[in-house]
């Protein structure tokens, strides 16, 4: 019969923190593995040192490489690839002669552990169980006697490997953060917590659990002495806003304010790529105090010191708009975002729309500033499709009923204007793609030039070119847009897709 293998968690570094269980398969193990740095003794190992058995077979996994550079031919990802097949071959053959395995793993095997690459090598061939660990961040936060979460707050684990400017954004957006694998990294995971406005609160603790413990204010951390086994913890408490116990609070606009009401900004983001964010917005973000939208588009406005975001699901329009005019009532600076442009189907008509039925709010100023829309990015990868006269339509029976929807497909076929469809299809909405393609087919032929533009401006953009009879409503989702083409849309050279300016005559008259 073949061994087990077990992956046991060590807890942060106090011998005194590993579980029962831990100590009892160390204690009765045939083989004990643990990983050691370039140069290092093993922390897991010496951990453990007075749990393992002196008749146990030891196996040391010395990493080739951490940091620093490798000659390996596929760079740093290759030698550690074909380090882990080999660390996976030697245990591999403990286990074949019927030998239990346990490999030991700092913290928790599954939290930023190493032992997770033995275990996505070895688990499907042989019997394998977790034994978890206490996690460095909970020994961090006990260290420091600082409260983590309460109540429905949410807590995020970051590394501190993310770019700045993601790290920054993620740090507003929660309510506590925890960021590990520090070291070089700390001086931009300092910043970031600037950009946030979380570094105030925010705790640096070094070697949590282990005899050299240490714990300091971030903000006053000397840069070049953060070594690996170090974390940063921010409080749930800190977030601005909010009472120490009490939950978070949405701001509150006085009744009494004597500040002039501010001009409340309405900006479309374009369709994804920050190449397509026009100087305008971008100038105007970098000098609001608030971003309120829906939460995607929110993420997409770069985090800095001194921004709030209020970020909300989709379907509530026009309660964020409510909220973007109080804020800007009470004078603060505030920017409504959408994705493209925020004219069309975008948040510039649920702001009027918040005006007109809240005589209140009638005295902020709006401003609504352009934005790329989707219909222009897909149209710009297709050719020219929207080249002549063309109406855009969407999809969502959510504000109209179907039937208005379909009546106005029948008008804009009858009138053989390219058409622009957002919002074609979702989870819940699956046969209006199918209701539309039977009416349009009523007045064009099958051949009319379809083009299906899905993510265009990512990384996932897709582009095809169909017809209005071949189209598949089954492969059309929400991340789609759709042109269907007028009678003279044809498809030229390379395969471009355009639409005449000019109408024949004859297909005027008839």
């Amino acid at each position: 019969m073949s061994g087990r293998l077990y992956g046991v968690g060590l807890g942060p570094g106090d011998p005194e923190l590993v579980t029962l269980k831990a100590a009892r398969l160390i204690g009765s193990a045939d083989v004990v593995a643990y990983h050691a740095g370039v140069g290092k003794r093993s922390n897991a190992r010496r951990i453990a040192a007075d749990l393992v058995p002196p008749g146990a077979v030891e196996e040391e996994l010395r990493y080739p490489v951490t940091t620093g550079a490798t000659d390996h031919p596929g760079g740093y990802a290759g030698a550690m690839a074909d380090f882990y097949a080999e660390c996976g071959e030697r245990l591999a053959a403990h286990l074949e002669a019927g030998r239990d395995v346990v490999v030991l793993a700092e913290g928790d095997p599954l939290f930023y552990g190493s032992f997770m690459y033995l275990h996505d090598q070895l688990a499907e061939r042989f019997e394998t169980e977790i034994v978890p660990g206490v996690p460095a961040f909970a020994a961090a936060t006990a260290a420091t006697a600082t409260p983590l979460v309460r109540q429905t707050d949410v807590l995020t684990v970051l590394p501190g490997t993310l770019p700045k400017a993601e790290l920054a954004r993620r740090l507003a957006d929660t309510d506590a953060a925890v960021i590990m694998k520090l070291g070089r990294t700390f001086p931009a995971v300092r910043e970031a917590l600037a950009e946030a406005g979380r570094l105030d609160h925010a705790l640096y603790v070094e070697r949590a659990a282990m005899p050299e413990e240490r714990w300091l204010p971030v903000a006053d951390v000397d840069p070049a002495s953060v070594p690996y086994f170090s974390l940063v913890v921010v409080p749930g408490d800190s977030l601005a806003g909010r009472g120490r116990r009490g939950p978070r609070a949405e701001p509150q606009v006085s009744a009494d304010r004597t500040a002039p009401a501010a001009e409340l900004l309405v900006v479309g983001l374009g369709p994804g790529p920050e190449r397509w964010l026009t100087p305008e917005v971008e100038a105007a973000l970098a000098e609001v105090d608030h971003v309120v939208g829906y939460a995607p588009y929110v993420a997409r406005v770069p985090q800095r010191a001194g921004l709030s975001r209020h970020a909300s699901g989709n379907t509530v329009e026009v309660d964020r708009a409510r909220l973007a005019l109080g804020l800007a009532r009470g004078g603060e600076r505030v920017a409504v975002v959408s994705g493209g442009d925020a004219g069309v189907f975008g948040m510039a008509s649920a702001v009027f729309e918040a005006v007109d039925a809240d005589p209140a709010l009638a005295d902020v100023p709006v401003r609504v500033l352009p934005g790329v829309s989707a219909v222009q990015a897909v149209a710009a990868r297709a050719g020219a499709p929207v080249g002549a006269d063309f109406a855009v339509v969407s999809l969502s029976d959510r504000l109209k009923p179907w039937s208005v929807v379909e009546k106005r497909l029948r008008a804009i076929a009858e009138a053989d204007l390219v058409l622009a469809v957002y919002n074609p299809a979702s989870r819940s909405r699956t046969e209006q793609v199918v209701t539309m393609q039977k009416v349009l087919l009523e007045h064009r032929s099958p051949d009319t030039v379809v083009v299906v533009g899905r993510d265009v401006g990512r990384a996932e953009e897709s582009l095809e070119v169909t017809t209005l009879g071949a189209l598949d409503p089954a492969a059309i989702d929400m991340k789609c847009l759709l042109l269907v083409g007028a009678t003279s849309t044809r498809v030229g050279a390379g395969g471009a897709v355009w639409t005449p300016r000019y109408v024949e005559p004859q297909a005027a008259g008839g």
